[in-house]
């Protein structure tokens, strides 16, 4: 009987990653991997580097040094748009919603579905939005009661899922989430939990950059470290929530360091 090959190529490869602004070394040859459906916490203090690192995934800074491999293949990111091209999207702290919009308006911001158009004017197709929207809502259980609701008038964690949804809305397979559940309530936060494990069952990878550790230990399968623009820690998560904290807190503050002996490079 053969054996069953498993592929383990990552979904994103990062590598010996540099960025610097002036005088000052944000990421300092950082190597990040992310696996098919698999959820990974990046944490750290202020200033670690883990917004830098993500917005160079998302496109919005281009490194100084370093590779970038989707699916194995080398591919080069200058902008938004090649990441989104890539089907990766990035939902912001701020949720980047259009407050005086609908539900179905938000998540078709930028990339309306038009009826007709005649020059500048164009009239959408705001029946088709509105279906795939609920179609969305659905297929992600989100709790929201009609697409036709202003985003004003949701709760903060329905806001978050709304932000989140349209990120998945056009395929994307890569999501990076950053503080997703920060400044929500308890059963806000357990909503967005939620929908970060139904989008790990339907095949999406996800970063999750964080402060509430124990939003990590819940939903996450990895974790890693940044400190001072180098990666001190990559390991599954293990233990209970306490060991889980006590331990990403060493690393976060020093004690701990997994790759001391790197040489700046970000491989040992």
């Amino acid at each position: 009987m053969g054996c069953l090959m498993v592929d383990n190529t990552p979904i994103v490869e990062m590598r010996n990653i540099k960025k610097s602004f002036g005088a000052v070394r944000a990421l300092r040859g950082v190597d990040l991997a992310l696996q098919h459906n698999e959820v990974l916490g990046l944490v750290g203090d202020n200033a670690a580097g883990k917004s830098t690192l993500m917005k160079v995934l998302s496109g919005a800074y281009i490194p100084d040094q370093g590779e970038i491999f989707i699916d194995d293949k080398r591919v080069r990111i200058e902008g938004p748009e090649d990441s989104r091209r890539l089907g990766i999207e990035m939902v912001y702290q701020d949720f980047a919603l259009a407050n005086n919009l609908d539900v179905a308006g938000n998540v078709f911001l930028g990339q309306e579905i038009v009826r007709w158009q005649l020059g500048p004017i164009r009239v959408m197709n705001k029946r088709r939005m509105e279906d795939r929207s609920r179609q969305l809502m659905d297929r992600l259980k989100i709790d929201i009661d009609s697409v036709r609701l202003k985003v004003e008038n949701l709760s903060g964690g329905q806001r978050q899922s709304v932000a989140i949804g349209r990120a998945t809305a056009f395929d994307a397979k890569i999501i990076i989430m950053d503080e997703p559940t920060a400044a929500l309530s308890v059963a806000a936060i357990g909503q967005v939990l939620d929908l970060i494990e139904e989008l790990k069952a339907q095949g999406v990878a996800i970063i999750m950059i964080s402060h509430r550790l124990e939003d990590i230990h819940a939903v996450g399968d990895r974790v890693m470290v940044l400190r001072h623009g180098r990666r001190v820690a990559d390991r599954p998560i293990t233990g209970d929530i306490h060991e889980f904290r006590e331990e990403a807190v060493a690393y976060m503050v020093g004690a701990r360091d997994d790759f001391a002996e790197d040489t700046g490079n970000g491989r040992r």
